[in-house]
């Protein structure tokens, strides 16, 4: 099966700096290299559904510079559809400063530029495909008023709806109440649940509590420690595979664009997660975000071979 997936997101152009650590207030320190890789939350996503096999459409905004037409045209080699993708004069396409150590830990600084013009008109030029999809995906790195239009688009025509509140913004439970699977790591549901999120036994409870708000179903990811899925009146706990961490960028948006592919082939929600774990381990071992970002004969070869 090809599902047709919809992604409402950013664009950016990632900038990645490998350092032994992270440095401190006013401190200069030696880096390992350099990388310039096309990402964004959006893109990312769009590209791991698309490596997953499904048709996909990004909605975006770019400006008019090298950044954007590299973006653009990187998108287009994995077949994604750009048509939807706008191009904004005098504003700069999105850049994200990367900085990865040598635990594959990162911080990262975004400048949003062209994704902050990202509006509900945008959404309305494209809502015979967004009404025509299998599923939509949206983040946080575009502005909240956009990401709710699509929502509520999207849930009047019954396509469901996978949400990843990244970066980690605070929400209104009516929002909620149209996700169909909200996926968030411990930081974002921490700050939309109110509950630490440090163990296991913690992250059910903070999803109980996303889904007293009114998400139907939550994954709370947790890097090598798995996942919890939670829907009304079960919780499960599925393991990470254990690999060789070398970047953990973009290992979320992986996470979002394989599940949702699996969701929109079929899959029952374990199985779309395990899918999708598998996905985001192999994403772990390479650096940088799109680059890093498996195809699906690689998933399968890895899934087959652990």
């Amino acid at each position: 099966m090809h599902p047709n997936i919809v992604v409402v997101g950013s664009i950016n152009m990632d900038l990645v700096f490998r350092t032994p650590r992270m440095p401190g207030v006013g401190e200069t320190i030696s880096g390992h290299e350099f990388a310039q890789t096309a990402g964004g939350k959006g893109a990312n996503q769009a590209v791991a559904a698309a490596r997953q096999d499904a048709v996909t459409t990004l909605i975006a905004c770019v400006g008019k510079d090298s950044y954007g037409q590299q973006s653009v045209s990187a998108l287009q080699t994995d077949g994604i559809a750009t048509n939807f993708i706008s191009i904004v004069n005098n504003v700069a396409t999105g850049v994200a400063g990367i900085f990865v150590d040598d635990q594959g830990d990162n911080s990262i600084v975004i400048a949003p530029g062209a994704n902050a013009q990202l509006t509900p008109a945008h959404i309305d030029a494209a809502k015979e495909v967004i009404c025509n999809a299998s599923l939509l995906i949206c983040q946080c790195e575009t502005p909240l008023a956009t990401v709710t239009a699509a929502i509520q688009l999207a849930f009047e025509h019954n396509v469901n709806v996978v949400f990843n509140p990244a970066p980690a913004i605070s929400l209104p439970d009516d929002l909620l109440a149209k996700i169909s699977y909200l996926i968030v790591n411990e930081t974002e549901a921490t700050q939309l649940s109110g509950i630490n999120v440090t163990d296991i036994a913690s992250a059910q409870i903070a999803s109980a509590r996303l889904l007293a708000r009114g998400a139907a179903c939550v994954l709370l990811t947790m890097g090598e420690h798995g996942v919890c899925v939670s829907e009304k009146n079960k919780s499960h706990h599925l393991p990470a595979a254990k690999v060789n961490v070398i970047d953990t960028t973009a290992a979320g948006d992986t996470f979002v664009g394989a599940f949702a592919v699996g969701i929109g082939c079929g899959l029952s929600i374990l199985d779309a997660t395990n899918q999708a774990q598998f996905s985001a381990a192999l994403a772990v071992t390479r650096l940088g975000a799109q680059s890093s970002i498996p195809y699906r004969e690689e998933m399968v070869r890895f899934m087959a071979a652990y």
